[in-house]
């Protein structure tokens, strides 16, 4: 059939149901953005690239759809970088179209012209350019494929001048691919391993959402054996909360109780995760990951396993399929030697962290460091970030999507929500970008629009997307809530100062005299501010109220004291040594 190259390259994302495109209008992508609205595509202009790429991370881990991100070539696209990346380490198969340059001017320096795969090639899971322009449905189908079979980011490179030239080509019908089960050995070690496990451990990570089924099926495999459950760091929707073996996320700011019970297992499940060095660092002071432990690891990318830890069995395939595969074969009197000990043990540590935790109202300093004593003494009538989020879960909706940023007050939340059911929690990941925590609920919200959705963010990581607000209160976008964490200050790396630095505070502070309540109210949303636990429950509630029946966005201005969770990194910093020294009297004169 005779066509334009745009409308093969449209009729493909039809094809392969992509309906959402998240950026900013630009002239080289403007043939295919034209016909968006007669195909049935929405196209969402934010007020940065790089918060479009979060809002298409956040849309496509809250639906399981793919979305696509695009914009102008050049400045347009580099300003996507640090999205793509994210949606890298989030494992969320986005499709990235990046116009370029024309053919006939590449090369001679012209104007916003730069080397875009070269750019990506770190970024993404997969890319390729088209070469010809008859070839354009044949590699847009392939990058499609490639983003959901290895679940993660896909880029296209199409220079502008192929756009608005008639082809004779046949649209391709979507690739797909079957995921594995495992291998049949590996899955038969794996169930014996478990079968014969004094203190089984399950370890949910990713993979186990991402897999349809997957959290059933662990929850399956997890029963028969009565074996807690843990999650990875930020993975708190990979199992269900509610459960009575579910024992919470390890890694930084995670749970006590899965700390103390992962540490006695003799045989760890890592199931749909890569093992990331952060999700098993030490928490609270408990070094707690089982050195002597026999580990089953199983991860859908072979090249992430036995990658961080030492295992025992190495298992290529899906989620879902392969905890059904280790189910089918247990052993009989599988998991019966100690389940009514280890039951009463998990209840027991889970009740007494769960009492913990409620009790906790405050930060502790360091031997030598007086900081969270002093910001309690200057701010007394202040709530703190623990006292704030637990007012947050009083009103938080169980059936709520919620996002996370980077930073010091979203991270000591890491304990408090727990999920139903997968996709419920927007995490940056282990790229850590601030500025996530806003685009991506919006993206969310987009692709869920019946249900509430939250966000959160710290003041410093939220001014990095606070110019989305011009934009989200436009026509038909719909209404988010956000709360902002406002204690005027880079929390984390304030904390860095604390302990290694002496107090030493550069680049630390913030503006106190803005007012992102006041930002909000000058673009057209609603701006509250809540200093109490009381007043901040009171005001979530009615926020999410408007959201849901009034199709209103509401920021909220939590007002915090200066008390500093634990550090991101104990192992990464050390006091530092002066040994030559150096002296402001020794700069170059003007």
């Amino acid at each position: 059939m005779k066509m334009t190259t745009e409308e093969a390259f449209v009729k493909t994302l039809q094809a392969n149901g992509i309906r959402h495109a998240f950026g900013i209008i630009g002239s080289a992508m403007m043939p295919i953005s034209d016909i968006f609205p007669a195909a049935g595509i929405k196209f969402w202009d934010c007020a940065h690239e790089g918060s479009a790429g979060f809002m298409s991370d956040g849309y496509t881990r809250a639906t399981g759809e793919m979305s696509m991100m695009i914009a102008q070539n050049g400045p347009g696209i580099t300003n996507f970088v640090t999205a793509v990346k994210t949606a890298y380490w989030n494992h969320t198969p986005l499709l990235l179209v990046t116009p370029q340059a024309a053919n006939k001017t590449i090369g001679q320096g012209g104007f916003q012209e730069v080397e875009q795969m070269k750019l990506f090639e770190d970024m993404v899971a997969y890319q390729e350019e088209v070469r010809d322009p008859s070839r354009v449905c044949e590699v847009l189908a392939r990058v499609i494929s490639k983003a959901h079979r290895l679940s993660g980011p896909a880029q296209i490179n199409i220079p502008r001048d192929f756009w608005t030239q008639v082809i004779d080509v046949e649209t391709p019908e979507p690739i797909s691919f079957e995921v594995s089960p495992g291998g049949e050995n590996s899955v038969a070690e794996a169930a014996k391993l478990m079968s014969e496990a004094k203190f089984p451990v399950i370890l949910n990570g990713a993979g186990v959402v991402l897999s349809e089924g997957g959290i059933d099926a662990s929850k399956a495999l997890a029963e028969a054996l009565d074996a807690p459950v843990c999650v990875g760091y930020q993975h708190n929707d990979a199992f269900p909360g509610s459960h009575p073996l579910f024992a919470g996320p390890l890694g930084y700011n995670g749970s006590k109780a899965g700390m103390e019970l992962i540490a006695k297992a003799d045989v760890v499940l890592a199931l749909g995760t890569r093992l990331n060095p952060f999700s098993t660092l030490p928490g609270y002071g408990i070094d707690y990951w089982p050195t002597d432990a026999k580990i089953i690891q199983v991860d859908i990318n072979p090249d992430r396993i036995g990658l961080t830890k030492k295992v025992s069995v190495g298992i290529v395939g899906d989620a879902a399929k392969v905890a059904k595969g280790i189910t089918a074969q247990l052993a009989d009197g599988a998991g019966e030697a100690g389940r009514e000990e280890r039951k009463n043990l998990i209840a027991d540590t889970k009740s007494k962290w769960k009492q913990e935790l409620s009790s906790m109202d405050h930060e502790d300093d360091d031997p030598g460091t007086t900081w969270n004593e002093r910001a309690r003494a200057a701010k007394p009538d202040w709530m703190s970030p623990r006292m704030a989020w637990r007012a947050i879960q009083a009103a938080l909706p169980r059936e709520a999507i919620i996002s996370s940023d980077i930073g010091n007050n979203c991270a000591i939340g890491n304990a408090y929500p727990d999920f139903d059911e997968g996709r419920k929690y927007l995490a940056p990941g282990l790229f850590g970008p601030c500025g996530y925590g806003l685009p991506s609920i919006v993206g969310a919200k987009i692709g869920q629009p019946d249900v509430p959705v939250v966000g959160f963010a710290g003041d410093g990581a939220f001014g990095i997307a606070v110019n989305e607000l011009t934009a989200i209160g436009r026509g038909d976008w719909p209404a988010i809530t956000q709360i902002v964490f406002r204690n005027y200050q880079w929390g984390a790396e304030k904390r860095n100062s604390t302990l290694w630095f002496d107090d030493n505070f550069v680049g630390t502070e913030l503006d106190t005299e803005v007012s992102y309540a006041g930002i909000a109210q000058a673009c057209g949303l609603k701006g509250v501010v809540a200093r109490t636990m009381d007043e901040l429950t009171e005001v979530l509630n009615t926020a999410i109220k408007d959201q849901m029946e009034n199709n209103k966005t509401t920021l909220i201005e939590v007002m915090l004291n200066q008390e500093l969770g634990e550090p991101f990194r104990r192992d990464a910093m050390k006091k530092p040594v002066r040994v030559a020294g150096v002296d402001a009297a020794d700069m170059a004169a003007e």
